[in-house]
C-alpha cells in the first residue's frame, strides 16, 4: 500500500501566481535510514509509517473551523499475497505459512512488491490552473511510459486539477492490471483529521474536519466514468469505512479486537449478486427498508436479494447467524467486515442508483447521497444486536 501526500501554499500578487510546496521530495521519501529527521524516533518500519504521516500532517495542516484539515489521501493496494512468506497477519494475529491458493494471486517470490511511483508536483498552468499527478506501475522491469497501452504492464495514474477561484478539485483516475498483478485497487479518500481510519491500525490524517456520524451526513460530487474494466472490475460509487469493536466500543489499536467495517456501492452494471435464496451465506442476516421495516434473509418473498453483491462477517465474531461467510483474514491489519451493495430500487430513497446503468459510462451525473441515513439502515455485526448504535465513519 502506498499513501502519498501533497500540500502547497498559493500567493497571488496582481496577475502573478506563486505556488509554494510545503512538503519537499526529500520529506516524501523519508524512511528509517533518515534517523530522527522530523523528530521521528523509531527503528521499526511499522511504527515509522504512522509517525511519518503525523509529521507530514502537521506540515500540511490548514487552520479552519471547527477543526483544521490536512490533505486528500490517494491509496494504492495490490491483492497479491505470498502465502509462504506469512507477512500478513491473520485476523490481527501472527499468521503461519500455507500453500498457495487461487484467491491470493502470486507469481512467486517478490510478488508483494511496492509499485514504482512518479510524482509530477502540482504546478500552475496558464496562470490560472493548478495541476499535478502521480503515476507508475507494479511491474518493476516495465517501461512505465508505455504502461498505459501495453497489455502486459500494470499501470496507474491520478491527476488532480483546479481552476483558480472557481469550482472544486477534479480528480482523474486510471488503473490497469496485468498478468502478474491481476488484483489492484486505487482509492481517493477523505479521511478524518483524527482517529482510526478503516484499514489502518494507527491514527491517520485527512480532509474531513468533522467525523461523519450516521444518520446525519450527505456526500455531494460529480462523476463521469469514461471507461470500464469489464464485468470483473468493481467501481465504487461510494465507499465508507470505520473501525469499532464487536461490542460497539471504539477501536484503540488492538488489532485482535478492532474490526474495520466497509460498505461499498458497486456501480459497474456487470457486477452480479452473490446473494440469493440458495446462497444466503452471501447475504446480511436482514435488510432494513427506509420506513424501518426489517426483513430476514430467510423471507424469500420480501428480502431484496438483488440489492446486494455480497456480505462477509469479521473473523473474530463469536455469535454469527448460520450460514455465514467470513471475510478475507489477511487484507487488513485487523479483522474486517464488508457489505457490498449494487444498484436496486431499495437504495433510490437515499439518492443511490435505483437500477443498473445509472451513472455508468455515457451517463455522467451529479450525486447527492444520503450516506448517513443509508449507513444506519445497513447491517453490521455486533454482539448485542438489540442495541441501536450511531456509527462514526472515519473515511469516505
Amino acid at each position: 500500500m502506498v499513501a502519498k501526500l501533497f500540500s502547497f501554499l498559493l500567493s497571488m500578487i496582481l496577475d502573478e501566481v506563486n505556488l509554494i510546496h510545503k512538503v519537499s521530495e526529500d520529506e516524501n521519501r523519508l524512511g528509517l535510514l533518515n534517523g530522527t529527521y522530523g523528530r521521528i524516533k523509531t527503528r521499526s518500519y511499522d511504527r515509522y509509517a504512522p509517525k511519518k504521516q503525523l509529521y507530514l500532517g502537521n506540515k500540511c495542516q490548514v487552520k479552519d473551523y471547527p477543526k483544521p484539515w490536512q490533505f486528500w489521501m490517494i491509496m494504492l493496494k495490490s491483492g497479491n499475497m505470498d502465502t509462504l512468506a506469512a507477512r500478513c497477519p491473520e485476523n490481527g494475529k501472527k499468521s503461519e505459512p500455507f500453500a498457495p491458493e487461487s484467491r491470493f494471486p502470486c507469481f512467486g517470490e517478490g510478488c508483494m512488491n511496492m509499485p514504482k511511483m512518479y510524482h509530477n508536483y502540482t504546478g500552475v498552468h496558464g496562470n490560472n490552473t493548478l495541476r499535478g499527478s502521480f503515476y507508475g506501475s507494479w511491474d518493476l522491469d516495465a517501461n512505465v511510459k508505455s504502461g498505459v497501452v501495453v497489455n502486459s504492464t500494470s499501470y496507474f495514474n491520478v491527476t488532480w486539477q483546479k481552476e483558480l477561484g472557481k469550482g472544486s478539485w477534479v480528480f482523474h483516475f486510471y488503473l490497469k492490471t496485468s498478468s502478474k498483478y491481476p488484483w489492484l485497487m486505487l482509492y481517493l479518500r477523505s479521511d478524518a483529521t483524527k482517529g482510526f481510519s478503516g484499514g489502518y491500525h494507527y491514527q491517520t490524517r485527512g480532509m474531513s474536519k468533522i467525523v461523519p456520524k450516521s444518520p446525519n451526513f450527505k456526500v455531494k460530487f460529480k462523476l463521469n466514468i469514461t471507461q470500464g474494466g469489464g464485468p470483473g472490475s468493481q467501481f465504487y460509487l461510494m465507499d465508507i469505512g470505520s473501525c469499532w469493536k464487536n461490542d460497539g466500543s471504539p477501536c484503540n489499536g488492538n488489532v485482535r479486537s478492532d474490526v474495520t467495517r466497509y460498505s461499498e456501492m458497486i456501480i459497474n452494471p456487470g457486477t452480479e449478486s452473490w446473494c440469493s435464496p440458495e446462497k444466503v451465506a452471501g447475504c446480511p442476516p436482514y435488510h432494513t427498508f427506509p420506513n424501518g421495516t426489517r426483513v430476514q434473509r430467510t423471507n424469500n418473498a420480501s428480502f431484496p436479494f438483488d440489492a446486494y453483491h455480497m456480505y462477509c462477517a469479521p473473523g473474530n465474531a463469536l455469535h454469527l447467524e448460520e450460514p455465514y461467510n467470513l471475510c478475507d483474514a489477511y487484507s487488513n491489519p485487523q479483522p474486517q467486515e464488508i457489505l457490498q451493495i449494487i444498484p436496486h430500487p431499495v437504495w433510490g430513497d437515499y439518492g443511490y442508483p435505483a437500477k443498473k446503468g445509472e451513472g455508468w459510462i455515457g451517463d455522467p451525473r451529479s450525486w447527492e447521497l444520503d450516506v448517513g441515513r443509508l449507513s444506519q439502515s445497513l447491517y453490521f455485526y455486533q454482539v448485542h444486536s438489540a442495541l441501536s448504535l450511531s456509527f462514526f465513519f472515519f473515511f469516505v
